[in-house]
């Protein structure tokens, strides 16, 4: 991180019981899911790609992504627009909550789990009003691996 930083904004969701968020300046938009083409021999955490102004973007569950137990969408479900690996992907999120600053100061490494969403996930965590927020690294949401196979998968559908 650069040291010239001394906070960062972040966009804070709910995924079950927990709160997780990601860097502001990554997101590209958050919105309602819009109807999805689902993809023969996708990833299971990949639910289809939906086309937004244009673009046909990825959807990710992130609560197939970290083994969580499925979720029917609701009126609180978003999709948050992220840039990965130079391609826009959605990922599917309980609720938005809230965006807040967060001092790089409190910060702290990701606990190493045996259980649960692993650390390779989560560039740190931070307490905020008493709740523990989980920071995720958004560049390891998608290996090098899957997003050339998205890519592919982005390239067949436009084909």
């Amino acid at each position: 991180m650069n040291s010239d930083i001394n906070e960062i904004q972040v966009a804070c969701f709910r995924l079950g019981d927990d709160i997780y968020a990601a860097d502001i300046m990554r997101i590209k938009g958050i919105i309602r899911p819009l109807k999805l083409t689902t993809l023969p021999k996708a990833p299971v955490f990949v639910e289809g790609v939906i086309n937004l102004r244009g673009d046909v973007i990825p959807v990710v569950d992130l609560r197939s992504r970290f083994d969580f137990p499925r979720r029917a969408n609701d009126q609180s479900t978003r999709l948050l627009i992220v840039k990965v690996a130079c391609q826009l992907i959605g990922l599917v999120v309980d609720e938005v909550t809230e965006v807040i600053t967060v001092p790089v100061k409190d910060i702290k490494p990701a606990p190493q789990l045996a259980a649960g969403i692993g650390a390779e996930y989560l560039v740190g965590v931070c307490l905020v009003k008493e709740s523990m927020v989980m920071l995720l690294n958004l560049d390891r949401i998608i290996s090098a691996r899957e997003a050339d196979e998205l890519g592919l998968l982005e390239m067949a559908k436009k084909g």
